[in-house]
């Protein structure tokens, strides 16, 4: 019987095909999605993996079978998934394994509007369900089969996204853009299409195999194509997109990564200017910047723990207009609560455009302090090892110590977060200091003690 411990994680399902997973699996999931949903119709969409059409196929003819009428949309990016669950009404899988190696393939599951499954809220119910299958048989059919249909929602996407930023007065911009052979290849031309920007096109080819780079721009490894092409054209900023295109990082004209930080406060500080005195949700690794802007723009900023099935209950329950993380993740009230790097980077073409003076220049107010980034750290005894850490920080005189999301220590001029991951023997550290020569000291200090 299919592992599925090591497939079924937090938040979705991803891992090897076909050694952990193959169609076959897929057909179950696609069955118990619409038990578990209840819905009487769902939409599936895909990336440009090798495995993804045939993955995505079996899963809508497991939904079928149960009675359940089938969208499929193709090819797509994850928010262009998100946007047809909102758009309409529906719940939705997108199959993808977004930066992950092109061995790898998973499932995204959400339902109708956008709305999260995670494992408290349908993951797993429907893993258990499958388990059960496995062990014991595949349901009957249906007596009644659901029908699939193909659907093409790439304009209605563009649509809705260019209602949302208007670019069409900004001045004209050099943009370059980096796919990774991704999806950003294929929704990019079209929401761009029309607008006063010449596009610079990298790696827009969808190919899964990804031969020019790993579809994760998180690594800097993986921005210097870009980062060298903005420097040889003279580009006004350059956007590189992971693997599913639910992820933007962007690049100044100087060829420098402008930190999702300071990204998420300037959207932040244009989303409240279409919105006074709305909240904004960010989790507790961005920038202190993020909570200082938000304030001074008349907003109220709420700190939450990283993942998107954090940020997204916690927008649902506040009613939060925007959120944002240090990965690049960014979430939008009248985008169902979803995260969409390409609104995102609509906001910065519009910030950039609407101005003349260079991006550096423009995004230096909201990037205030000095960061290290997130550094990982492999460790048998992750327990163990925050433990010793919060023991050599907890008895300092001026120190507060918190546990939202792993173990948060605060200072008046740093902070830093140690915070296990939730599928592999890592802990990750970020710290944040008023200068770069602390952020050095904090770090080096933290990890002497979390790799000792």
């Amino acid at each position: 019987m299919a592992d599925l411990s090591q497939i079924v994680k937090a938040y979705d399902v991803r891992g090897v095909v076909p050694d952990q997973w193959d169609e076959t699996l897929a057909e179950l999931f696609g069955a118990a999605f619409a038990e578990v949903t209840g819905a009487s119709a769902v939409v599936v969409g895909h990336d440009m993996r090798p495995s993804s059409p045939g993955l995505s196929g079996a899963f809508a003819r497991g939904a079928a079978a149960r009675g359940v009428d089938v969208t499929e949309i193709g090819l797509c990016s994850t928010d262009q998934l998100y946007f047809a669950s909102g758009h309409l009404g529906l719940p939705g899988a997108m199959f993808t394994a977004s930066h992950n190696p092109a061995q790898y393939n998973g499932i995204k599951l959400c339902r109708a509007g956008a709305a999260p499954v995670g494992q408290d809220t349908g993951l797993a119910e429907i893993r258990a369900l499958v388990e059960g299958w496995l062990e014991n048989g595949a349901p009957e059919p249906a007596a009644a089969p659901g029908t699939v249909t193909r659907r093409d929602v790439l304009e209605d996407y563009a649509a809705h996204l260019r209602s949302l930023v208007d670019l069409s007065g900004i001045r004209r911009l050099k943009v370059v853009v980096d796919a990774g052979n991704g999806m950003g290849g294929h929704t990019v031309p079209t929401v761009f299409a029309g607008l006063p920007l010449d596009l610079d096109a990298m790696y827009f080819e969808l190919d899964g195999t990804f031969p020019n780079h790993e579809a994760n721009p998180l690594d800097p490894k993986n921005l210097v194509d870009l980062q060298a092409r903005v420097a040889e054209v003279g580009a006004d900023l350059g956007l590189a997109f992971d693997g599913d295109a639910d992820r933007c990082f962007v690049i100044d004209g100087n060829g420098d990564p402008v930190s999702p930080s300071a990204i998420t406060a300037l959207v932040a500080a244009r989303e409240l200017a279409k919105h006074p005195g709305g909240t904004v949700i960010h989790n507790l690794i961005t920038s202190w910047s993020v909570p200082e802007v938000v304030k001074e723009c008349g907003g109220t900023p709420v700190r939450t723990r990283v993942g998107h099935s954090f940020i997204k209950q916690e927008m649902a329950t506040t009613g939060a207009i925007f959120g944002g993380e240090h990965s690049a993740h960014y979430y939008f009230r009248d985008f169902w609560n979803a995260d969409t790097g390409m609104l995102a980077a609509m906001h910065v073409l519009a910030a950039l455009g609407g101005q003349s003076g260079p991006l550096s220049e423009l995004v230096a107010e909201y990037d205030r302090y000095a960061g290290s980034g997130e550094i990982n750290s492999t460790v048998a005894d992750q327990a163990g090892r925050t433990a010793a850490v919060r023991a050599a920080y907890g008895k300092l005189p001026g120190v507060e110590l918190d546990d939202l999301d792993g173990l948060t220590v605060t200072t008046p001029d740093w902070w830093f977060n140690l915070r296990a991951s939730n599928t592999e023997p890592l802990l990750r550290l970020n710290v944040e200091a008023r200068d770069a020569e602390t952020v050095a000291r904090v770090r080096d200090e933290v990890l002497a003690i979390v790799r000792a």
